[in-house]
């Protein structure tokens, strides 16, 4: 309808694209006698939408027409749900002598067994939902992406498995994107193109990883494109996962980086602390091993990046343990992870702060660590001190003095100022997560 496709025109040129794609692209709108009723797929959305778009659009609607109420709820508009729904593609039925369907999905992953934090909620429940209503416009396709270890490979597979589970005779294809450019080559090598795009023909949902894999495969990525639009206008759900938001990635055609923005599109950001801990502890049990909640938050402290690395001092850890026959006590983990942690720390310094920052905004070291208070000069480096005392173990003298000898109440003002305005700065918000996650890749 005209109204909320001017409103979405002017917040689009408002907000960053991200927030754009992830929040307010997946509302759907309907017009009412009481006013404009916007919908969103899950509670998740609906809440992000309320608490930081509503009253702009709000104020938008009523100025591209007569007052309006706005409000938001969950689903979609009554037209959709009463519409004469269009042909369903026939599913596959289960039966006695069907032939086993082997989608490579790895059923050790579920919902169950992931680590649900503030960092991942969005992501959690995008892909739960993907599950329950497979093919749904509201989140067909889905994207997940964030940097290597957080989780985004556990909910792909675990949406795979919640598909199967609700209707056992689904069949869900699992593929990373390396295979299925192995397999077109190796069907064009062989001439046997029709029957690879064919097998896409037969699935009812497709989950591909690392799609930046195909940047810069022209082939590959046209042959994708066209079995993307197939399973799309299917109703076939897709669900992918990407190290970094697609139009990010350089090597990746205009038209591909477009049909991955049709859908819901959710970042995945390193744990906080809580969830690390969370994790350590929820790692352990699978294990069989039994870590004190002490020293579960002693490695969530020390180790900041991503899953993969906590679970390499948990197997280190009780690995060590068993074969001592020592219990696992503070004392301890901290005598067999120090080296991890020395690493851990070399990885993430003031220094390799200081130049992800400069870079980040397109300045010189020096200019950034330089006495001049200019904004532009002012805002990064109040970013790359607020990053340093969030990613590094220094104190407060210790960063400053590493800011051109900056005194430690400089520090302080600084990540004060930073916290404070990433609360009503979006496009600050977007760079403090962006640096986060290319730190802690």
């Amino acid at each position: 309808m005209q109204l909320w496709h001017d409103c979405l025109q002017r917040l689009e040129a408002e907000y960053p694209q991200e927030d754009v794609l992830t929040w307010l692209k997946p509302l759907q709108a309907e017009q009412l006698e009481q006013g404009l009723v916007l919908y969103a797929p899950n509670g998740f959305v609906r809440d992000e939408v309320a608490e930081r778009f509503l009253p702009r659009i709000r104020e938008l609607a009523a100025h591209y027409g007569p007052p309006h109420e706005v409000r938001l709820d969950i689903g979609a508009p009554r037209r959709t749900q009463t519409a004469t729904p269009a042909p369903a593609r026939t599913r596959v039925e289960a039966s006695s002598d069907a032939e086993p369907f082997d989608g490579n999905v790895d059923t050790h992953y579920t919902f169950e067994n992931f680590v649900e934090g503030r960092s991942n909620q969005l992501a959690r429940a995008a892909a739960f939902a993907a599950a329950q209503k497979p093919g749904d416009r509201g989140h067909n396709p889905l994207l997940l992406y964030g940097g290597t270890g957080l989780g985004k490979t556990h909910l792909m597979h675990a949406a795979g498995n919640e598909i199967r589970r609700l209707n056992p005779a689904a069949r869900v294809l699992y593929l990373r994107s390396n295979t299925f450019y192995d397999s077109f080559f190796r069907a064009l090598t062989e001439k046997t193109t029709d029957q690879f795009k064919r097998q896409f023909k037969k699935i009812d949902a497709l989950l591909i990883d690392d799609i930046q894999f195909f940047a810069g495969k022209d082939r590959t990525q046209e042959e994708f494109f066209h079995t993307f639009n197939a399973l799309f206008e299917s109703r076939q759900q897709i669900i992918m996962t990407c190290d970094r938001y697609p139009r990010e990635v350089d090597g990746l055609e205009p038209r591909l980086k477009s049909r991955l923005g049709w859908g819901l599109s959710v970042a995945i950001d390193p744990p906080d602390f809580e969830t690390r801990a969370q994790i350590v502890l929820s790692k352990a049990r699978e294990r069989g091993a039994v870590i004190p909640d002490e020293v579960a938050q002693l490695i969530a402290k020390k180790m900041r990046s991503n899953v993969r690395e906590l679970e390499g001092a948990i197997n280190k850890l009780t690995a060590q343990a068993g074969l001592l026959g020592r219990p696992v006590t503070l004392e301890f983990a901290q005598e067999t992870l120090r080296d991890l942690w020395r690493a851990q720390q070399q990885a993430i310094s003031i220094s390799n702060i200081q130049k992800a920052v400069a870079d980040y905004y397109g300045l010189l070291l020096k200019e950034m660590l330089g006495k001049k208070r200019t904004r532009s000069l002012a805002r990064p480096r109040q970013m790359a001190m607020a990053l340093s005392k969030e990613l590094t173990e220094h104190s407060l003298p210790e960063i400053g003095a590493a800011f051109d000898g900056r005194d430690h109440t400089t520090v302080l003002h600084a990540c004060r100022q930073i916290q404070k305005l990433m609360e009503s700065d979006a496009k600050l918000h977007e760079d403090w997560e962006k640096l986060i996650r290319k730190l802690s890749e």
